[in-house]
């Protein structure tokens, strides 16, 4: 009999989800692995993530070079227990029973890598105090240093 507990939801939402959205779920699934499900979407998806994005998370050690930007879907929200916001103002869906969190970052659009770390880094501390909050793994798992 399996008496593990359901694993938790999380889905990360901006407006082009070509950023933050995207280096927050790299993070979260780089150091939760399939211990929490992990999805991110935008309002406006753009065409592709943001080739600085790209590098930045390169340099922590995490690929995001093949994701794409997805459209954000009723049924992504009705289907996380977590629900991250991070500038997609109102256009986040709301149903009851789900946690919300808006997280006020920099939007990376536009910037070079070197705008990009800083905002790379806080998603970072942020995603690993989500993982202490879910309980549900080791958020002091190992990355490469970041200079």
């Amino acid at each position: 009999m399996d008496t593990a507990a359901p694993r938790p939801s999380v889905l990360f939402v901006c407006v082009h989800n070509a950023g933050r959205s995207q280096m927050a779920a790299a993070f979260l699934t780089h150091l939760a692995g399939d211990r929490v499900e992990v999805r991110s979407a935008g309002s406006a998806p753009a065409d592709q993530v943001n080739p600085a994005v790209v590098e930045a998370m390169a340099e922590a050690g995490i690929d995001v070079s093949a994701e794409t930007p997805k459209i954000l879907t009723t049924d992504a929200v009705r289907s996380s227990d977590v629900v991250v916001t991070m500038g997609c103002g109102d256009t986040c869906p709301v149903f009851p029973g789900k946690r919300y969190l808006d997280w006020r970052l920099d939007d990376p659009a536009g910037q070079g890598v070197d705008a990009v770390r800083p905002i790379r880094d806080e998603i970072e501390r942020r995603v690993r105090g989500l993982l202490t909050e879910l309980g549900c793994c080791d958020s002091n798992s190992p990355l490469p240093a970041m200079d």
